[in-house]
C-alpha cells in the first residue's frame, strides 16, 4: 500500500512528526541513517529542521529526501511516541 505524506514537522533529537495522506500521525527517528551518504548532511541540525514536504514524501535543501514507503515502515504511530516519553518521563 502506497501512501503520501501531506505534511512534516521536526521535532527534537533528529525526528519527524509526519502526517500520512491517510490520516495517521506518526514519528520517524533519523538518528540510526545518520551515518549513511548524504543524510550524514543531516547532522547539521538547522538544515535538518528545514525539511519540507516534496510531491508525497519528505525533502531537505540538500536534496536528501526519502521514500515515504520507508518512512511509513519505519515509523510508529504517535499515540506510542507519547507513551515512551512517559516512561522515560
Amino acid at each position: 500500500m502506497y501512501i503520501g505524506i501531506k505534511d512534516v514537522r521536526p521535532l527534537q533529537d533528529y525526528k519527524l512528526r509526519l502526517m500520512f495522506e491517510n490520516g495517521e500521525c506518526r514519528v520517524f527517528d533519523l538518528k540510526p541513517y545518520l551515518n549513511l551518504g548524504r543524510i550524514s548532511e543531516l547532522k547539521d541540525e538547522e538544515l535538518f529542521n528545514k525539511v519540507r514536504v516534496s510531491f508525497d514524501t519528505v525533502e531537505w535543501p540538500n536534496g536528501v529526501d526519502l521514500d515515504p514507503e520507508f518512512l511509513y515502515k519505519n515509523s510508529h504511530s504517535n499515540e506510542e511516541e507519547k507513551g515512551i516519553a512517559s516512561v522515560r518521563g
